[in-house]
């Protein structure tokens, strides 16, 4: 079989972390919190439960498309292009129910639309990229979401800033204006979304070999349900709940918390000051801007480490370094120390999606990944609820201890996640055909 007219791997996988910049402009949420509320009255909660349905529907949607990417019926690249269609339009109506103040035509637009689109646009590159790197799946689907990570970069120090500025802050037409660029920024990349024919496997590798280290013979003939209800997917499923939402609490109030930490630095007549208001909002944007770096180089740096340690194993030094980091912030109340605590976590948090789709492949085999790894992305949707959710509650009803309780709170769930990844790798939880 010729396999001359392909395209070029490394093209489709630079396109697919593209779309992954794109779609991850969402982790930038907290830096519309505070002008949505400033501008509609809406409290943490209301505002924050935005956010928490698009990445909700995001895990929905990530589902959706990895059950339709294994069953063949719809090309990746439909389902890519659909994707970004849905985030895009997502944007357009959140604009106009911004203009009606209508908070659940927010919830629709942004929430359910926009985090549906999320989540088809996001799975479907990650799955593409993995079928095209046999040879060094977790490096490039690191890479990949790496992609993710930064995307609150660029809509945090890039595209928000620049839309804020040239409509003077009128939220309902910088929302329009991006709705229509993140069509423009997903649907091209989109468009190379392809898998390569079956038989192909890169130059030096037989493709036989790309079923993937530690991958089972009996992956090959598993079903769908063998995987989904096995010990090992629960307790993956968890492991990755946990992770993600002790990352997510500070995705969504980042810049809040830390202007509330710079905030005690000025007198409380200061605080109406547009200028000092503006500088406050500014750091805010810093931080997430800097922090989604870090996100986005753990997605790839803890992808490739865990080639070399084990997935299990780099789970487990995710997760305990990050209880060391959230105890450390319970004594220490500094601006710069509590950035540094937000960006190691955030290097763990991307460290969890950089690992997950090659821990499923290893454990479940590369004919099931993408319906295995779109489902564990449920695990994202629910953390997305939850992990703002604690932190929104305690703003609104524990403002001067918000902070302790979040960092006590997010220890207390990565312990519990260290003791699971103590019994992970235990065979009795692989399903029966699999086990050695």
């Amino acid at each position: 079989m010729s396999f001359q007219n392909l395209p070029n791997r490394w093209i489709v996988a630079t396109m697919a972390t593209l779309m992954q910049v794109s779609l991850g402009t969402v982790y930038a949420w907290s830096f519309w919190q505070k002008p949505l509320m400033a501008s509609t009255g809406w409290s943490n909660v209301q505002a924050a439960w935005v956010f928490s349905l698009a990445i909700f529907f995001l895990g929905v949607g990530a589902s959706i498309g990895g059950i339709k990417m294994a069953q063949g019926k719809i090309p990746p690249r439909v389902l890519a292009m659909s994707g970004g269609t849905l985030f895009g339009v997502g944007y357009l109506i959140s604009a106009y129910a911004l203009s009606i103040q209508s908070l659940v035509l927010l919830y629709i637009g942004y929430g359910i639309i926009g985090g549906l689109g999320l989540g088809l646009g996001y799975v479907t590159p990650v799955s593409v990229a993995a079928k095209w790197f046999p040879d060094k799946k977790g490096l490039i689907t690191g890479m990949v979401v790496m992609g993710f990570g930064f995307g609150a970069l660029m809509m945090a120090k890039v595209l928000g800033p620049i839309a804020l500025d040239a409509f003077s802050g009128n939220l309902i037409n910088v929302f329009y204006v991006l709705g229509a660029v993140m069509l423009v920024l997903t649907l091209i990349p989109g468009y190379f979304m392809v898998i390569p024919p079956a038989g192909w496997a890169p130059a030096g590798m037989a493709a036989a070999g790309a079923g993937g280290k530690g991958a089972s013979e009996y992956c090959e003939s598993i079903t769908i349900g063998e995987c989904l209800f096995s010990g090992r997917f629960a307790m993956m499923w968890v492991v990755f709940f946990l992770n993600i939402c002790a990352g997510i609490m500070f995705i969504s109030f980042q810049s809040p918390i830390l202007q509330d930490i710079l905030k005690k630095a000025y007198d409380p007549s200061q605080l109406t000051d547009p200028a000092v208001i503006a500088k406050l909002a500014a750091a805010g944007a810093t931080l997430i801007g800097i922090s989604s770096l870090f996100n986005g180089i753990g997605r790839f740096f803890w992808g490739g480490l865990s080639d070399k340690v084990g997935r299990t194993q780099a789970f487990r030094m995710m997760l305990g370094s990050q209880i060391l980091v959230f105890v450390g912030l319970l004594f220490v109340n500094n601006a710069f120390v509590f950035s540094a605590g937000v960006c190691y976590v955030l290097l763990c948090y991307g460290g969890g999606f950089g690992t997950m789709p090659s821990y499923v492949g290893d454990t479940f085999g590369p004919r099931l990944m993408p319906v295995v790894y779109g489902i564990i992305l449920t695990a994202w949707g629910f953390a997305g609820i939850v992990g703002p959710q604690i932190v929104a509650y305690f703003k609104d009803n524990f403002a001067a201890q918000a902070g302790h309780y979040v960092f006590m709170s997010a220890a207390a769930l990565l312990a519990l996640g260290v003791v699971l990844t103590v019994t992970l790798n235990n065979e009795k939880f692989v399903p029966k055909r699999m086990r050695n």
